[in-house]
This record gives structure tokens, C-alpha cells and sequence, in this order.
């Protein structure tokens, strides 16, 4: 186990590159399941998700061989394998989206419930629902969802919940509709960049989808798929924390390789806080020279702001002149990084799916347990400001979304380094 130590205080400075988003590299590496030609996905990021997807693609009978530059190679081996077990299937929760490859190429699935980061009930019941309305006969038993569909048809289905499009949901659908008889239509589906990523390695393939990027999607079923070449796009994800990062500290940040476009509803918002933003030549900078505005911040669906920036943006706003209060609509259960935050001195108070953040003058250095993925990267823009060392433990949850975060903070200036943990910090771990 490992830890990271972050000494507060100095504002980061410089350029860093933004790598592939993890969010669009899962379900596309998990849709060469749909074709026995061999594909090659670049921009992958090295990630503990990617090394699992791997580790359950080999499981179906996928050859995955890594190459250079951030490349996978991918061919069918064994079209007979079907089963993705619990050991791997337990580290994510994006490997339920071999589920809709697998009914539409190899006719049946067993596939383990899906892990990942702990924050509240994401349930799985529009990907059941989806993949039921195409034709799958789909059944929980001993903790595996066991599926079989002798021919999959095209329908209308409606993938809309109680908070908002289903974005896995929308890629297990849309994968399996790409082999379904006839026509599908999606409706209220995911609009996020990684789902029309997807999209367009889909058609690359030889799929027949309209209205990418758009919540209706449209899908001309065909007999086969070949193989595509296709290089993931940037982390949005990745990029909003390298520049609330660089907010926080008031420094002067360039997130090479981001895209503004997707990025709007993020830019706005540290705007409104008073930072300076501006974009140019495939890059983003913010940068500060005082204090922050309070702002009222809510998590929607794309092109909202993302949920998945809701921690970094609270740990910001810790330090605002004044009140802000986050709203979560996605998962409102995603606090679990505000008991830690208030270790380091920031003022928050939860009320139902509503986090009121009073900022403070200062945040003071705190050791600090990381719960999740986003919670992590929270933590470690706290402790970028924090008077003192800050202590994140945890972090292999970091490890999952992003790529040696700790050496390219440093590379903007951060006093930051990664130790074992120690065997009298075990309980830290547990």
C-alpha cells in the first residue's frame, strides 16, 4: 500500500499534458468484442481501469497486446468465452459494458455484478431494461447477471431515469443494437463526449448510427462488424481537475490537449469565481491573482457540469469569500469526501443532496482517507493549499482514473511525493 504527502502552499505553474479519457477507453476497448477482426485503440491512459479491462477482455478470449505510444492491440482469440468473473469484474463498474458485446456476438453472457468506487446505489436496471427490450432473457444468479439472446431485434427503448440518461446504460445498449435485426431508437440517451466517442469508433467499424451526441440515436442493425483503427479523446474529466488545481493554488495553468468545448460548463463556473480562462491552439490556461467568488454549482447530465468534477470543484470552494452551495443530481449520496475535506479545515454542511460550503481564509495540512476516485483527486487539491503536509492514503482509487498524477503536479511545481505506507498506518488502510 502507498500513500501521498503534499506540502501546501505554492502555486502551480506551467504546462501539462491531458491523456486519453478513461471514461470513452473502457467501453471502447470492450466493443472489439463485437468483431473477430483485429482493432488498434490509441490514446489509451495507463490505468489500473484499462489493466482490468484488459485482464477481463483476455478472460473472453481477447488477444490484448500493448504497444507503443499509448496504443492496444486487440483480436478475438477464442469466440467461445463468455464469462467475465467476479476478481476482475469487482474493480469497476464500466466492465458491465462487456455485457452488450457479448449478447450480440457470442449469443449468451455471465458476467459478475460490477464494482468501482463506493458513493451511493448506481443501480444497473436501465442496461437490464435496454438489453431485455432487444430480445435478452437476462437472470441474477449467485451474483452473476447470466444472459442469452438467440437474435437480439431492434425496438424502440426509452433509457431515461430519475436522474437523468444512463451513460453506461446508453453504451451497452448502442454496442448491442450495432448487431441487433432491424432498427433500434434510443431514446433520452446519453449525450456525453464519451458516448459519442463511442459512436464513432461504432461507425468506424462499419455500425449505422445516427444522431451522435444527441438523446436520440438511431441504429440500422447490421450482420457484422470489422475491424477499426481509432484514437480515444481527451480526459475532460482529467483536464477540469488540472485546472481547478491550478484555480486553487492561484497559478497559471496550461491543460494541454483539453478540449474547451467540452469543458463549458466547468470554464463558466471558475469565471464566475473570478478566474481568468482562455483557450487556444488545442489548449486551456487559468490563472489567478487573488481570491475566489462564491458560486452555486449543480451536477446534471452533459453538457452540464460533470459529477465527476463535483469534489475537485467543493475543495476549490472551500476557499471562496463566501457561501457556495453544490447540488448534486446525479448521485446525491457522492459526499463522502466532505468529512475528510473538514479535516482540513473546510467549513461544509450536507442537507440532502445539497452541500453549503462557508469558505474559509486558510486549510490547514491533515492525514486523509480517499473513498473513491474523484474523492481522491479532492483530497489532493486540499492539500496543494493546506498549510503543512497533507497525508492522502488510499490512493490506489487515483490509480484508477488518473495517470502518475503525482509526478505531473510536480512537474507544475507541486511539493508532492508518493512512500509506502508504513505497517503502523495499516489501520488507515483497512
Amino acid at each position: 500500500m502507498e500513500k501521498i504527502l503534499v506540502e501546501g502552499g505554492t502555486p502551480l505553474r506551467g504546462t501539462v499534458d491531458v491523456c486519453g479519457a478513461k471514461n470513452a477507453a473502457l467501453p471502447i476497448l470492450c466493443a472489439t468484442i463485437l468483431t473477430e477482426y483485429p482493432c488498434l485503440i490509441r490514446n489509451v491512459p495507463d490505468l489500473r481501469d484499462v489493466t482490468s479491462t484488459i485482464e477481463i477482455l483476455r478472460e473472453l478470449g481477447m488477444h490484448c497486446e500493448r504497444q507503443l505510444d499509448r496504443a492496444i492491440s486487440i483480436v478475438e482469440e477464442n469466440p467461445d468465452a463468455h464469462t467475465a468473473p467476479y476478481e476482475h469484474v469487482r474493480k469497476m463498474r464500466a466492465s458491465i459494458c462487456t455485457l452488450g458485446p457479448l449478447l450480440a456476438r457470442r449469443k449468451k453472457a455471465k458476467v459478475s455484478m460490477p464494482g468501482g468506487c463506493v458513493f451511493g446505489l448506481r443501480p444497473i436496471d436501465l442496461h437490464l431494461k435496454g438489453l431485455a427490450a432487444l430480445g435478452a432473457d437476462i437472470r441474477i444468479n449467485h451474483g452473476y447477471l447470466e444472459a442469452e439472446a438467440k437474435e437480439l431485434r431492434g425496438t424502440t427503448i426509452y433509457l431515461g431515469g430519475p436522474f437523468g440518461s444512463s451513460v453506461l446504460g446508453t453504451a451497452n445498449v448502442m454496442m448491442a443494437a450495432t448487431l441487433a435485426k432491424g432498427t433500434t431508437v434510443i431514446e433520452a440517451a446519453a449525450c456525453e463526449p464519451e458516448i459519442a466517442d463511442l459512436g464513432v469508433f461504432l461507425k468506424s467499424m462499419g455500425a449505422r448510427i445516427e444522431g451522435i451526441g444527441t438523446p436520440r440515436l438511431v441504429i440500422d442493425g447490421v450482420s457484422s462488424l470489422r475491424g477499426a483503427e481509432h484514437s480515444i479523446i481527451p480526459d475532460r474529466i482529467e483536464a477540469g481537475t488540472f485546472l481547478i488545481a491550478g484555480a486553487i493554488t492561484r497559478g497559471d495553468v496550461v491543460v494541454r490537449g483539453a478540449r474547451i468545448e467540452h469543458l463549458t460548463a466547468v470554464t463558466d463556473v471558475l469565471k464566475q469565481a473570478g478566474l481568468k480562462i482562455s483557450a487556444e491552439n488545442d489548449a486551456i490556461r487559468v490563472c489567478s491573482n487573488g481570491g475566489f467568488h462564491p458560486v452555486d454549482v449543480t451536477t446534471l447530465p452533459y453538457p452540464g457540469f460533470p459529477t465527476d468534477l463535483q469534489a475537485q470543484m467543493m475543495a476549490f470552494l472551500s476557499l471562496a469569500d463566501g457561501i457556495s452551495v453544490i447540488t448534486e443530481k446525479i448521485y446525491p449520496d457522492r459526499f463522502m469526501h466532505v468529512a475528510e475535506l473538514a479535516r482540513t479545515g473546510a467549513k461544509i454542511r450536507k442537507e440532502g443532496p445539497s452541500a453549503i460550503i462557508s469558505g474559509v481564509q486558510r486549510l490547514s495540512g491533515a492525514p486523509v482517507m480517499a473513498s473513491d476516485l474523484r474523492a481522491s483527486a479532492c483530497l489532493l487539491i486540499a492539500g496543494l493549499v493546506a498549510q503543512g503536509i497533507t497525508t492522502v492514503y488510499r490512493i490506489y482509487h487515483l490509480d484508477r482514473g488518473y495517470e502518475r498524477i503525482e509526478h505531473r503536479l510536480s512537474g507544475l511545481g507541486a511539493r508532492i511525493r508518493r512512500e509506502p505506507a508504513g505497517e503502523n498506518e495499516s489501520e488507515c488502510l483497512d
